[in-house]
């Protein structure tokens, strides 16, 4: 079935379950393609929200909400109302690049002092603490306020539409579900939402989700003024305080989103835009940088000396990025210090393609929580977005408010304790993301917009795709099925076993571990991307390693 390639018409979300369920992604190889606009998203049904979106008239940021608010009710485990949220625009009208942080800061009362008081040594990663301020709902409005052309109740109404009539479970989500039936079972709410009747949904059932509902129906007829000092923010505040957390209601009503500068640089004859601090888009364009003292194409494709020198790259971006990367107003160094070009050339002209493996880097982050989904949208007039949204750990604190059925996240928890790094926990800051949205351009017009969960290894996903397909070759899609390699915070390897194994034993011979990944995993990212052709034609493609979709008409 090629229903990412059909022109979708369809008279509600319900009709576009019973089309496209089951499908987690373009065929093999092959783009969803178009002329007139182009969506892909983390899940087939925020996909047919988002190009009913387009061909309703909408415009790529109506469609991009759209389908964020989508994805809070189909992917509930990784994103939604209690997420935060950042995106890149691309406005036609003024062919500038502008960039959405919706993250959330922690609380004004709480000092390391204060934590350390209470016998921690660190951050918890679950629970009341480890929540900040959710940014999200606060994004999607100034978002569709600055570009959108309509209503607020206009996108939000498919996210109700579905919450209400409750959402059809599939493999990927009900193997999820099962995952965290431990962590479900310690909040009551939680357990009595995702796991009906005492255990985890199968395959096939559908996943009510009543008070979700009412909660966003509350924000569609109040907007996210509703969400911040209505009553959906009385209870979740009142929840977390007597729960011990850190927020306050005062905190959640000086919320505020921030317009800003994204950050950019050249790759080959591309300028490939990226989210700057709070997030690793720095650490993108640092391997990039890098990468460009190298003839990839005489390389190869998927060599071992190609895997080497991605593996090489990242070390340095890691590095970087960990001990530098926190809200700007606590950083210590600039972007364009960590992206000095003279500096990162020196550093890729010393590594040898021929060469064995670095000394590994260990950081901080050994776990992987790939829990994020991510947007993208091309209107007809050249509008573009990339956008990306998260609750960190799956299910996120592990708290669903009660009455609300609003999943917290847990970013809080990313904050850390060393007073000597910039990151370190305070007051009304915001923590370091891994989530990074890019986009690319050439000769000022957009290129690509693509994206990727992954958590820490989101970066090397994104590297992977570009190179696929501007030196490769590939479209997009081709570029998402190719094989890819993911470089683990011990320094080893995880590289999916199409690879060919005389390539692997090459790199073990180099002194790597590597771990050859059977299937399509999702410990490789999620990828989508959208292509804006010479002609004017969009190719879209979208991972099968996760419920990625793409559509075009």
């Amino acid at each position: 079935m090629r229903a990412t390639n059909a022109r979708l018409s369809l008279p509600s979300v319900a009709t576009a379950v019973t089309l496209i369920m089951g499908c987690t992604g373009t065929e093999p190889g092959r783009d969803a393609s178009g002329t007139t606009g182009a969506v892909t998203a983390g899940h087939p049904l925020a996909a047919a929200a988002g190009l009913r979106m387009l061909e309703s008239g909408g415009n790529a940021m109506d469609a991009a909400i759209t389908m964020a608010a989508m994805l809070a009710v189909a992917r509930p485990h990784m994103n939604g109302v209690g997420g935060d949220m950042f995106l890149l625009y691309y406005d036609a009208a003024t062919q500038t690049v502008q960039a959405l942080n919706a993250s959330g800061r922690s609380g004004r009362a709480a000092t390391l002092e204060n934590l350390r008081a209470r016998g921690l040594t660190e951050m918890p990663e679950t629970g009341p603490m480890s929540v900040s301020v959710p940014g999200a709902v606060g994004g999607w409005e100034a978002a569709l306020q600055r570009f959108g052309t309509r209503s607020w109740q206009d996108v939000l109404a498919p996210a109700v539409e579905r919450a209400r009539a409750g959402l059809p479970v599939s493999e990927r989500l009900a193997l999820d579900i099962a995952e965290q039936e431990n962590k479900l079972r310690e909040d009551s709410s939680a357990a009595a939402i995702f796991l009906p009747g005492g255990a985890p949904p199968q395959a096939g059932d559908t996943l009510r989700m009543e008070e979700l509902a009412e909660t966003l129906a509350r924000i569609q007829s109040q907007g996210a003024e509703e969400f911040y000092r209505g009553q959906t923010a009385e209870a979740i505040v009142g929840y977390v305080e007597r729960a011990g957390g850190l927020v306050t209601a005062q905190d959640f009503a000086d919320h505020a989103v921030e317009w800003t500068e994204p950050i950019h640089r050249p790759y080959d004859d591309l300028e490939v835009y990226a989210f700057p601090p709070n997030t690793q888009g720095v650490a993108l364009l640092s391997e990039l940088l890098q990468l460009t003292h190298f003839d990839l194409p005489a390389i190869g494709h998927n060599t071992a000396d190609y895997f080497h020198i991605l593996a090489s790259v990242i070390q340095q971006a890691v590095a970087d990025r960990d001990s530098s990367v926190a809200d700007p107003v606590a950083m210590r160094v600039s972007v364009d210090d960590l992206l000095q070009s003279q500096r990162l050339h020196a550093i890729a002209g010393a590594i040898e393609p021929t060469g064995s493996a670095p000394g590994a880097t260990v950081t901080e982050e050994t776990q992987d929580h790939p829990n994020t989904v991510f947007v993208s949208a091309v209107d007809s007039e050249g509008n573009v977005v990339s956008l990306i949204q998260s609750l960190f750990h799956a299910f996120g604190s592990g708290i669903v408010v009660p009455g609300t059925g609003v999943v917290l996240h847990n970013r809080g928890s990313l904050f850390r304790f060393d007073e000597s790094h910039p990151n370190v926990f305070a007051p009304q800051r915001r923590p370091y993301h891994t989530l990074s949205p890019a986009m690319v351009l050439k000769d000022g017009a957009p290129w690509l917009t693509f994206g990727t969960p992954g958590g820490d290894g989101q970066t090397h996903t994104l590297i992977q795709v570009l190179n696929n397909i501007r030196f490769f070759g590939m479209t997009p899609q081709e570029a998402i099925d190719a094989p890819r390699l993911r470089r683990l915070p011990d320094g080893s390897l995880a590289i999916e076993d199409r690879v060919p194994m005389e390539v692997l034993d090459a790199l073990r011979e180099r002194g790597y571990t590597v771990h050859a990944r059977t299937g399509w995993t999702a410990e490789f990212g999620g990828a989508q991307a959208i292509r804006i052709m010479e002609d004017g034609t969009l190719r879209a493609g979208a991972d099968r390693r996760r419920e990625g979709f793409a559509a075009a008409y």
